[in-house]
């Protein structure tokens, strides 16, 4: 993707002829240190050889192979003539790229405008707009219209009792419709999701989008290794600031219920902001009638056939469904109910059982189990420690435990700080995206944390991550960076945030 920022593009430039144009060229890309002087004489030289003009308005000046040395580094500089100037051969040139390249980055620069040069539409819009925010997006391929999605993009009741399997069928409808490259399946598939909560979860990647979409696969509940209810994945895969507004609705609550109750209609238009009236009491009857208890056993032989079959009678004294799955063992989940379906998951004293019940005696049904185990179903049990203590999960009611910062192993010249968000309304779609954008200007890599929330770090330049990290005025966010330009990025994004991410003035660095 070529890097291309606002302040290198000039619009509505006049000059008479095509020389007056390349040497505005020059002098820009030398005014921005790319060039050294001398470096006109090799564009006009490369003209002489052969037109550089491309079709559809478009001309790209750039020197010849002996100027190469004379290329400081990398860059453009755009230039539009909205009057047109006579490049040769009867071809009227409106915009002219001035290339300064060391190598063949030029080629990929041509690759990134086929979408103008073959689309006269596309290209007219480039001769006339005056807005460089809009200018730039259609340059690079950035749609600025309204973000569409597909129904086919939206899956229920997959059968599955697999987070990774919900995550790659979406990768991989992303992939099918070209939206994502092979790199963006293999990060979202290898990278932990990010809990939205009631268990609805979101998958993106920082490299291998081609275009703004998204996909939403939804199954019935299953959990991940950390034991965390998985109802839904969100994928997403995002290029511009279009999908924002879709991100941002992510968090509403409304969208939710749509997302974990409605039909694929309910769904899409919910996602697309209008109103659906799906019912909140399907969702609030399955949160709060589910409740997961994860309990240690303490038998000295396991569930052998006699504890198994007291478990068995316990479980059937209530009404509620229940299912139970070996986590140490990393188990199918199976019906609490079948004696066989309890000896055959081979638990052994120190195994971890988690079971999930659902109806209206369900927290007496998950209470009572874990009392019953305690007890030895029916064995004496010596006073064994667990490694890690029983637990009672009423969904609705407990709050997601926060995840555990991947701040370990950081390397040693990690620049960190810690910056104040005073936006009025918090990091919502617009100025999460003015943040995004900053950290994208720098060769380094950076990661953000919500020290309010205890949220894990996450990478600063995915706009959904940022969205989700609920940042409200007033949050305290953990910016940590590693690379060439770490200390570049920790002071832009310290800048951009004391400026109020477009939205005024704001100031904080704790």
């Amino acid at each position: 993707m070529l890097e291309l920022s606002e302040s290198n593009i000039h619009l509505n430039i006049r000059v008479e002829t095509k020389l007056q144009a390349i040497e505005m060229a020059a002098q820009a890309l030398e005014t921005a240190g790319n060039v050294e002087p001398g470096y006109l004489q090799g564009m006009l030289a490369r003209e002489q050889q052969t037109s550089t003009f491309l079709g559809n308005g478009i001309a790209i000046p750039h020197g010849t192979l002996e100027t190469r040395e004379m290329v400081k580094k990398t860059g453009v500089q755009v230039f539009q003539f909205p009057q047109g100037i006579e490049w040769g051969e009867g071809n009227i040139a409106y915009v002219v790229i001035g290339i300064a390249a060391r190598s063949d980055e030029h080629l990929a620069l041509l690759r990134q405008l086929t979408h103008v040069l073959g689309d006269e539409d596309t290209a007219a819009k480039l001769a006339k707009i005056t807005d460089v925010a809009q200018f730039r997006a259609i340059l690079i391929g950035e749609t600025t219209e309204d973000f569409c999605l597909p129904k086919e993009n939206i899956h229920l009741d997959v059968d599955t009792q697999s987070l990774l399997t919900l995550v790659a069928m979406n990768a991989g409808q992303l992939q099918t419709q070209s939206a994502v490259e092979h790199r963006f399946v293999s990060e979202v598939i290898g990278n932990a999701a990010l809990p939205l909560g009631k268990g609805l979860w979101v998958t993106d990647s920082v490299s291998g989008n081609l275009k703004n979409s998204l996909v939403f696969s939804r199954a019935k509940t299953i959990f991940n290794h950390n034991g965390k209810p998985v109802k839904g994945v969100i994928t997403i895969s995002a290029v511009s600031d279009a999908i924002a507004p879709v991100l941002a609705r992510l968090l509403e609550e409304n969208v939710q219920t749509a997302l974990l109750n409605g039909n694929s209609t309910e769904i899409l238009t919910a996602l697309s902001g209008g109103d659906v009236s799906v019912s909140e009491k399907i969702q609030t009857a399955q949160v709060s009638n589910t409740v997961v208890g994860t309990f240690t056993i303490r038998n000295e032989h396991g569930l052998h056939a006699r504890p198994s079959a007291v478990l068995v009678n316990e479980v059937k004294k209530f009404a509620a469904k229940i299912t139970v799955q070996n986590i140490t063992r990393g188990s199918e989940v199976v019906s609490a109910k079948s004696l066989m379906k309890i000896v055959a998951l081979g638990v052994i004293q120190g195994h971890r059982l988690r079971f999930v019940a659902e109806g209206d005696d369900a927290k007496q049904a998950i209470e009572s189990l874990g009392q019953a185990i305690a007890e030895g179903l029916g064995e004496n049990v010596s006073s064994v420690s667990p490694a890690e203590p029983d637990t009672i999960e009423v969904m609705g009611e407990q709050s997601h435990a926060p995840a555990v910062a991947e701040d370990s192993g950081l390397p040693s010249d990690a620049i960190e700080a810690v910056f104040v968000i005073n936006n009025e309304h918090g990091l919502h779609a617009r100025p999460s995206a003015v943040l995004v954008n900053e950290v994208k200007k720098y060769n380094a890599s950076v990661a953000v944390q919500n020290l309010d929330r205890d949220s894990q770090l996450v990478s600063a330049k995915s706009l959904m991550k940022i969205v989700a990290l609920g940042v409200v005025k007033g949050s305290r966010l953990r910016f940590v960076a590693t690379g060439e330009q770490a200390k570049e990025a920790i002071e832009g994004i310290r800048l951009a945030i004391e400026s109020g991410l477009g939205e005024g003035k704001g100031k904080g660095e704790e």
